[in-house]
C-alpha cells in the first residue's frame, strides 16, 4: 500500500503503485505515475507528463519533468518524462520533460545514479547505469549512452553524444562527441586522454578486448605525424577481425565526423 504524508499534496489522478513513499512537502501533479517501491523523501516536485519504474528514489529538493528550459514554452504542452527503474536522484536534480520541438520525450534508463544538482535537459537519453556526480550539466537532445562517468561539474553542449563506458573528468566542456570507452578532459577543445582502462576493468571486459581498444586508441588518437583522424579511422576499418568494441568505437568515430562540429546528433536537429 503506498505511503503519502500529511503535508504532500497528490492530484487525484495520480498512479501510485505498491509500497510507494511520498514525503512530506511533496508535490505531485495530475496524470503522474510512480511505480512500486518508489520513494520521494521529502519536498519533490513531480510534474505532469512524468512516469516512474519501479524503485527510483528521489531525494530532498528534486524536480523531475518541468517544462523544457525553452524560451517561449507552453507549459502545458510540454512533452513527457520516462525512467526506468532503480534509480537514484539525490539532492536537487532537474530533468526536463521532452520538448514537442523535438522528439516529445527525455528518457531515463535503469540503475543511473545522479548526485546532487546535476541536470538533465529536454529531449535527452540517458542509458543505463551511468553516474553522474555534483552539479553536472546535460543539455538538451545529448545522448548519454550505458556506463558512462561525469565527474563534478562537467557539462556538455546540445546535441552531444557520450559513448558508452566513456570517462570525463571533473570540470570537463564536452563541446563535440565523447568517442566511447576513453577518458575525455579539458574545455574548448576537450581532449581525448586515453582509454578508460580502470572502468573497463571494473566491468569485467577481457584482457583481450581491453589490449584491442588499446591498440585502437592509439591508432586513432596518437597518430603518425600530419595524420588526420579520418585518415587513422580509414586505416583501422581496413584491418581484418576487428573487436566487437573496436568496431563500436571505430563506428562511433566515423558518425561524429559526419557533422561539422563533431555532433552526431546534429543531423536530427528540426
Amino acid at each position: 500500500m503506498a505511503k503519502i504524508a500529511a503535508t504532500a499534496v497528490v492530484d487525484k489522478t495520480v498512479e501510485l503503485g505498491a509500497g510507494a513513499l511520498v514525503g512530506p512537502g511533496c508535490v505531485v501533479e495530475a496524470g503522474v505515475v510512480i511505480g512500486d517501491d518508489c520513494e520521494l523523501v521529502a519536498n519533490v516536485m513531480v510534474c505532469r507528463g512524468t512516469r516512474l519504474g519501479r524503485g527510483n528514489r528521489l531525494f530532498a529538493g528534486c524536480v523531475l519533468g518541468e517544462a523544457p528550459q525553452i524560451l517561449g514554452t507552453d507549459r502545458a504542452a510540454a512533452g513527457e518524462l520516462i525512467i526506468g527503474e532503480g534509480n537514484t536522484f539525490r539532492e536537487c536534480v532537474t530533468i526536463s520533460r521532452g520538448s514537442l520541438l523535438a522528439s516529445g520525450r527525455t528518457t531515463v534508463g535503469n540503475n543511473n545514479y545522479l548526485m546532487a544538482y546535476s541536470h538533465l535537459g529536454h529531449d535527452v537519453v540517458l542509458e543505463d547505469q551511468t553516474t553522474l556526480a555534483n552539479c553536472c550539466q546535460v543539455s538538451g537532445h545529448c545522448r548519454v549512452e550505458r556506463n558512462v562517468w561525469l565527474s563534478g561539474y562537467a557539462g556538455t553542449h546540445q546535441f552531444v553524444t557520450i559513448g558508452r563506458f566513456a570517462y570525463a573528468a571533473g570540470y570537463s566542456a564536452m563541446a563535440s562527441d565523447v568517442p566511447p570507452f576513453l577518458k575525455v578532459s579539458g574545455n574548448y577543445p576537450c581532449i581525448v586522454r586515453g582509454l578508460n582502462r580502470t572502468g573497463l576493468l571494473r566491468a569485467g571486459f577481457a584482457a583481450e578486448s581491453i589490449q584491442a581498444l588499446e591498440r585502437a586508441y592509439r591508432l586513432l588518437y596518437r597518430r603518425k605525424d600530419g595524420q588526420t583522424l579520418a585518415a587513422a579511422a580509414a586505416e583501422l576499418a581496413r584491418q581484418d577481425g576487428l573487436d566487437e568494441n573496436v568496431r563500436y568505437l571505430l563506428e562511433s568515430v566515423q558518425r561524429s565526423m559526419q557533422q561539422r562540429q563533431g555532433r552526431y546528433q546534429e543531423q536530427f536537429r528540426r
